[in-house]
């Protein structure tokens, strides 16, 4: 079994800028990741298995909702806190960073943010201690970038709603105990609504054969006649608004969690090329590989940077939808190049489970896709520079 040898680059001392307790959540999330997951994601990752056994640990690294208060079973930690704990996390793997920014921010959020009292209580401290997992149905089989054209639609029964429709590239769908729902009502307002797991006429059929976050559970949602009961209903916020402002959460947990993914690369592809012997010295001592290692850790310090002003914005509450866009776009287009660079430094070595890099590559191919494509998020931008929207 390979030890996890990972040192993390720091070439602008950004620990400086870090509070104590923001160093030591990052550190005690980096430890589990070391002991927990690098030992065994490989082989999950060529099995196309979720680790289910990782997700107690999860939960005691405050992976789930860590800035959920700690009165519903969050850590009640700030925005910055996140982010780092999801770059350890990817470090390791997306699948399972996605597991848990699923958790955190498509599902305890909005039932957090927009649920009841007894919503709250009954939901929350389950899915922060792990005893819970949930997903997050907006995604169709025909509306993927344009989720206002929903057609999952739930009608006013009297005593019930009833859900028709399905989801799909649901994360933690084929186990999920409960999922967070969008549809439309007779009117064709977006409402959101909490689907049970045992709920008559509710299925979560796997999606098979992914050559990306194989370590992921990844599925369907369908509602056939789903009888769900009134109390399910998210009465905080409707409209298109409420799914989005979960995603912000999410992206802005993206953005920090591709660093993760490129730091492990660059730090593999670094080590790799001060040991690998070629005309009777280290690769490293070569113009072309220090070219290529150094525009790596370039690129990192930029995403760093961004995401770490990112983060002070958050906290303040003054952070945009487009600034998270931008975010998520630039480091998962950086992590992306820089996984592909640091496989060439490996050559053939690279596209081994021996090491993380082309593991990390598939999966940042689903990364740079889901939650707001690459070209999405590039006018999102765009319409916030010039005030035009060109998607619609």
């Amino acid at each position: 079994m390979a030890q996890d040898l990972f040192q993390a680059p720091d070439y602008y001392q950004l620990d400086d800028l870090l509070t104590e307790e923001h160093k030591l959540v990052r550190d005690t999330a980096r430890e589990w990741v070391k002991r927990a997951v690098s030992p065994i994601i490989e082989d999950y990752a060529q099995r196309a298995e979720f680790p289910k056994q990782i997700v107690t640990g999860l939960a005691e690294i405050g992976a789930f909702g860590p800035y959920i208060p700690e009165e519903y079973g969050g850590a009640g930690l700030d925005q910055m806190s996140y982010g780092l704990i999801m770059q350890e996390i990817e470090r390791g793997d997306s699948g399972v960073r996605s597991t848990a920014s699923v958790q955190s921010s498509l599902v305890m959020y909005p039932i957090y943010a927009f649920g009841t009292e007894a919503q709250k209580q009954k939901f929350l401290p389950k899915l922060a201690s792990g005893e819970m997992l949930g997903c997050f149905g907006l995604t169709e089989p025909n509306h993927g970038s344009n989720p206002g054209g929903m057609e999952t639609n739930i009608k006013d029964m009297g005593d019930h709603y009833l859900l028709n429709g399905a989801k799909m590239w649901i994360s933690n769908a084929p186990f999920a105990d409960v999922a967070v729902v969008w549809a439309k009502n007779e009117a064709g307002r977006i409402k959101g609504i909490i689907v049970e797991r045992g709920m008559e006429g509710f299925s979560t059929p796997t999606t098979h054969n992914k050559w990306s976050l194989r370590a992921s559970a990844t599925g369907e949602l369908i509602f056939d006649n789903v009888k769900v009961p009134k109390e399910n209903l998210l009465t905080g916020k409707d409209g298109l608004g409420a799914p989005l402002q979960c995603l912000d959460s999410a992206r802005y947990g993206i953005a920090w969690g591709a660093i993760g993914a490129a730091m492990d690369c660059y730090d593999t592809a670094l080590r790799y090329a001060k040991e690998r012997i070629q005309f009777g010295k280290p690769i490293a001592s070569y113009q072309l590989q220090q070219k290529k290692l150094a525009e790596m850790i370039t690129e990192i310090t930029k995403a760093q940077l961004l995401t770490w002003r990112l983060g002070q914005l958050r906290n303040e509450g003054r952070a945009t939808s487009a600034q998270i866009s931008m975010a998520k776009r630039n480091n998962v287009a950086m992590a992306l190049e820089i996984g592909r660079e640091a496989r060439q430094v490996l050559g053939a070595m690279g596209i081994t489970g021996d090491y993380a890099i082309m593991r990390h590559m598939m999966n940042l191919e689903s990364v740079v896709t889901y939650e707001g494509t690459h070209d999405i998020h590039l006018l999102i931008t765009g319409m916030d520079i010039t005030g035009i929207p060109a998607f619609q």
